[in-house]
């Protein structure tokens, strides 16, 4: 019995897909194989992060397939490795580990086919972050230490706004973050 022309090309599709890389594929935050943690440049930032699929962005952003789609957590950790990197005074190590992330923005019911994939931006969404972290001075000893849980209720005002970088808004609020941390400390900020 000859195989239908849909069956033979749902085959074949199956079969290509197999047959690509796995870099090939759409990239998922939730992704086992991928790292939970970026890796620390010149060793005084370390970034881990827990479970993304626990993540307020994936669970309640009104669309959990697109919130898991791209690397925006290894990103936003990178970004906040780097960013903290400048700040640390000579010999201070910093630990952190990102316990819970909320994008800008969320994906709402749309009418309309087609926009169901749309963030929508609106000041009623703001960008939030929870983490913990340890500062550690030259001799190992504990600087600072604590849980923080960041938001911007005002992200969508100031400057920035024609950026096109889609986690403009979390960044500013990473760069907020520790500026104040940094600057409320002066242990911190202090060179030995």
């Amino acid at each position: 019995m000859a195989m239908k022309a849909p069956a033979l090309l749902l085959t074949a599709l199956v079969a290509l897909t197999a047959a690509l890389p796995g870099e090939a594929r759409q990239k998922n935050v939730t992704d086992p194989g991928i790292p939970r943690s970026v890796p620390a440049e010149g060793g005084a930032v370390s970034v881990q992060w827990t479970d993304p699929a626990q993540f307020s962005e994936i669970r309640f952003s009104g669309n959990r397939w697109e919130s898991k789609r791209g690397t925006w957590v290894t990103d936003l950790a990178t970004y906040l490795r780097d960013e903290a990197g400048q700040r640390l005074a000579r010999g201070q190590t910093l630990d952190v580990t990102i316990t819970d992330i909320d994008r800008a923005g969320r994906y709402e019911p749309i009418v309309r086919n087609g926009m169901e994939d749309v963030r929508i931006v609106k000041d009623i969404y703001p960008p939030r972050m929870t983490l913990n972290f340890v500062v550690k001075g030259p001799n190992g000893q504990v600087v600072a230490e604590g849980e923080r849980k960041l938001v911007d209720h005002g992200f969508l005002m100031g400057a920035n706004l024609n950026n096109t970088d889609t986690l403009r808004y979390e960044k500013r609020m990473i760069d907020d973050w520790l500026r104040r941390e940094f600057k409320s400390n002066a242990a911190l900020t202090s060179t030995p």
